[in-house]
């Protein structure tokens, strides 16, 4: 009997998705998928549709989010720079009002950095992008980069969004802001209140050093951290064998998920990561 095919990670238009979450739920129907979870970033109000969604399409819906968290290494590791990295909740209770909190403490700080983005790019010769964001953001509430990339491509200023984020929204580029998200402690403690599992979203996109990432893998387990991705859209193929060696070496239960975002923004479709290695314990191992 084949293993179940399992996608953990994806997005929607109640945060920085192309699509709705029904939509989304069809599209890892045709991708062959039989659990699937919706993870939108420090948001949750499409969960209710998204499980909708997956039971009429006969898969297995879990409640997720993907949280935004800043994190340092400590100073005689190469800190004290912040690192955004976002960690996933799975299994999550949607209705927990410490999460809820939680995510509302992070959203209302996006209004602000949209509006330092905006102001830093009209100097750079590109106005009127805070109103052309808006227009891709149906969440008026989360206000992200990708809706800024999007509009870049809209007029002309990159060809893809990757382009516009490589040239403009980057660090280092004009339309960078950093921003000061959850710390690792509190993204914890509201998974952990909502009866979650925490997942590191896509560890090989960070700009860390293998010492850095370690501590922060010790960190993260130190405080319960349950598991990481090893199969995701984000990852190589030289990742996929590196993360899950890393899966065994701490310990951590191995998630798989496809990152999908809508046609056109993502390099997998839901569904068609490989499986995960034989040897790792998959998060989902006790779910069903």
């Amino acid at each position: 009997m084949p293993p179940m095919n399992v996608d953990l990670h994806s997005h929607s238009i109640a945060s920085d998705g192309l699509l709705p979450a029904m939509e989304v739920a069809a599209r890892a129907k045709a991708g062959g998928v039989d659990v699937w979870a919706l993870t939108d970033h420090d948001e949750v109000k499409a969960l209710g549709e998204a499980r909708s969604a997956a039971e009429a399409a006969g898969m297995q819906f879990v409640d997720g989010v993907e949280i935004s968290v800043s994190w340092s290494p400590k100073a005689g590791n190469g800190g004290p720079k912040d690192t955004t990295i976002h960690v996933v909740g799975l299994q999550i209770d949607p209705a927990n009002q410490v999460l809820l909190d939680g995510l509302r403490q992070i959203r209302s700080g996006r209004d602000e950095r949209a509006e330092r983005i905006a102001f830093d790019l009209d100097i750079a010769g590109i106005p009127g992008t805070l109103a052309g964001a808006r227009k891709y953001a149906v969440n008026p509430e989360l206000l992200s980069r990708s809706h800024f990339a999007r509009y870049l491509v809209e007029v002309g200023k990159a060809s893809s969004t990757h382009q516009a984020f490589h040239h403009f929204l980057t660090e280092g580029k004009p339309g960078y802001v950093a921003h000061q998200w959850a710390t690792l402690p509190e993204a914890m403690h509201w998974i952990s209140s909502a009866g979650g599992i925490a997942v590191v979203a896509h560890p090989g996109r960070y700009k860390l050093s293998q010492p850095q990432l370690n501590e922060f893998f010790a960190e993260f387990k130190d405080l319960g951290g349950g598991a990481i991705e090893v199969m995701t859209g984000s990852h190589t193929t030289t990742q996929y064998n590196h993360f899950a060696d890393v899966s065994r070496c701490f310990g951590f239960m191995a998630s798989r998920g496809s990152d999908y975002h809508g046609p056109g923004e993502s390099r997998i479709e839901p569904g068609a990561l490989p499986p995960l290695p034989a040897d790792l314990k998959p998060v989902w191992h006790d779910w069903f």
